[in-house]
């Protein structure tokens, strides 16, 4: 017999996505879900997908300094989002809660221990979360993308399983098929550009610097800018002869990693999980103010397992970047390491680990 669940997983697409991950399996193993996410715009657009689970909008907002006006405010959403977690609770008995980090996710988890109801939570990157250590104390055990946090959580609290990747990633499609779907030629080398789910202009930037001496290589590249340079890309490409595929957003992704070789990114661990699972090479370019660095370590377990090039933001030229690329692609066995090594790096089948042990399983 079926149970109910709650997902607590909004706020950025490095907790949505993961979560929702989870919540196919465990829709697919005969239970109902509830996901409770942000009253962001981009928890709306990717929800749009997935009309098979409930879904409740939670006030939650990050946590500003104690001494910042904006406190009081982070107080009363709080609560806000405390009173309703316990209603939704009291009215749908669930067998246990799942929190995916993020300011999203530490009222649900506290709702839960207030309530005796068994709850987790899933850390994906390699530095614990502020929200994640701080509702750690209250949940049955902490699940890890990374081995590498392992060092913020007490040894017997803790259990490795891996970031879970969507269904709809699925598994390699042929190269020469994807490539089709971008009108791509199956002759050119293909780069995947990307900035996670809300773009980055940085990288963007990076690349509209490069394209005069990019153009002088046999690639291609699919580039997936976010909500604001898009159309600036396109006219980039376009002018110096490059073949392209732009769009703010890609919803079929595993036709985006079966087409490319190589993945220029940040490096928050959802993205990490998804180059790991389709076993990508990839140049790494951290996000300099993500929380305590945390893209900076995840990159460097990407870098030390040989999978990843790594280069800070303030560190690239248009000639840093060419000379990255032209020695990669001028060296099939090096970058048959790099892929190798990408895939053996997180563990598979995360999902299924996550609601096993969501179903009172051992892992």
């Amino acid at each position: 017999m079926g149970k109910y669940f709650v997902i607590a997983c909004g706020g950025t697409g490095g907790h949505l996505f993961p979560g929702l991950a989870v919540a196919e399996v465990l829709h697919e193993r005969g239970h109902e879900i509830l996901l409770l996410v942000s009253e962001k715009e981009i928890d709306a657009i990717a929800l749009k997908n997935y009309p098979e689970f409930r879904v409740e909008k939670l006030p939650s907002i990050g946590m500003p300094s104690r001494i910042s006006p904006a406190f009081i405010r982070f107080l009363r959403r709080a609560w806000e989002s405390f009173s309703h977690c316990r209603q939704l609770y009291r009215r749908y008995r669930p067998a246990a809660i799942l929190g995916m980090g993020g300011f999203t996710s530490a009222t649900p988890i506290l709702a839960a221990h207030f309530l005796n109801i068994p709850s987790y939570i899933h850390e994906s990157n390699a530095i614990a979360g502020r929200a994640n250590r701080l509702t750690a104390r209250w949940v049955s055990k902490v699940l890890l993308g990374f081995e590498a946090c392992a060092s913020f959580f007490p040894k017997s609290r803790y259990a490795l399983t891996g970031t879970p990747v969507r269904r709809d990633l699925g598994e390699r499609l042929l190269r020469e098929d994807a490539l089709e779907k971008f009108k791509l030629s199956p002759d050119r080398h293909t780069i995947l550009v990307m900035g996670g789910s809300q773009g980055a202009a940085q990288i963007n930037q990076i690349l509209f610097k490069s394209v005069s001496l990019l153009k002088e290589l046999p690639i291609q590249i699919i580039h997936l800018t976010g909500e604001q340079d898009d159309h600036l890309a396109a006219i980039n490409y376009q002018r110096e002869g490059i073949h392209a595929y732009v769009a703010s957003f890609y919803h079929h992704m595993n036709e985006a990693y079966s087409a490319a070789d190589f993945v220029i990114s940040r490096a928050g661990a959802a993205s990490l999980s998804e180059i790991s699972h389709f076993g990508l090479p990839s140049l790494l370019i951290p996000f300099p103010f993500a929380a305590e660095q945390h893209q900076h370590r995840n990159a460097a377990i990407f870098q030390q397992a040989g999978a990843a090039e790594v280069l800070e933001e303030s560190e690239i030229t248009p000639e840093i970047l060419v000379r990255l690329i032209t020695n990669l692609f001028d060296d099939s066995a090096r970058r048959e390491r790099m892929a190798h090594a990408a895939s053996l790096i997180l563990p598979r089948h995360a999902a299924e680990a996550v609601a096993d042990v969501m179903e009172g399983k051992t892992i």
